[in-house]
């Protein structure tokens, strides 16, 4: 039996890579990627067409949303800041408002090709009222796809919603994402810097795991 076709919106980071590998396990892929959003850079898309060439999915697009890279700068450092630091979450969920017109094109995709779920990367940690309201806002969504727009079959996923970076690495490992076709750094250079704050949030988060980062043994010329 054939099966069923997942959404999986991926910016070419860490997270997206570890739900692609999950989405892969059970759904046929169509990998969505968001140009001109908060964590899309020219870099991150290179880790994108990576990603597309590792998982071959039955479909790829990218979908340009240029009105809200007047954002961008502002959302990748909070996000990046956030993930150094486990006592808050790598995206606050005030910032899930700007990933409505991406949410959009999603379920858009989604009803074009008659697929059962949509995948995304939200991460806000296991504890605290932001889980709370992540939880209720992905609620919405769902209630939005299934009610006023009649799609009672096509589903919202956030399967590391309330899982630290630690705990999304290792997840990642027992599903084989592939971390070497990921960035997480804020340079735009061909190797990770391993000075910025993507870097070492990276890095801690592969140590917490106590799993060995495949981008680590890469040496700048």
């Amino acid at each position: 039996m054939a099966k069923d076709l997942a959404i999986v919106l991926n910016s070419g980071g860490v997270n997206s890579a570890v739900i692609t590998a999950m989405a892969a396990q059970k759904h046929r892929l169509i990998m969505l990627h968001g140009e001109g959003t908060g964590l899309s850079t020219p870099r991150s898309r290179v880790a994108y067409d990576q990603q597309v060439a590792h998982f071959k999915p039955y479909r790829e697009h990218s979908v340009p949303l240029p009105y809200l890279s007047t954002f961008a700068p502002q959302q990748q450092t909070q996000a990046i800041s956030a993930a150094a630091d486990p006592r808050h979450p790598s995206v606050p969920v005030a910032q899930m408002i700007d990933m409505i017109p991406l949410m959009a094109a999603a379920i858009r995709f989604g009803t074009h090709y008659g697929a059962a779920r949509i995948f995304t990367g939200f991460r806000v940690g296991g504890t605290g009222d932001e889980l709370a309201r992540a939880t209720e806002y992905v609620q919405i969504w769902n209630e939005l796809i299934q009610l006023p727009c009649a799609q009672t079959e096509l589903e919202i996923e956030s399967p590391v919603l309330e899982l630290e970076p630690w705990q999304i690495v290792d997840v990642g490992f027992s599903v084989a994402a592939p971390f070497d076709k990921t960035w997480s750094c804020l340079e735009e250079g061909s190797e990770p810097c391993w000075a910025c704050r993507g870097c070492r949030a990276r890095e801690h988060s592969f140590q917490q795991a106590a799993k060995p980062d495949p981008l680590r043994g890469v040496k700048k010329a």
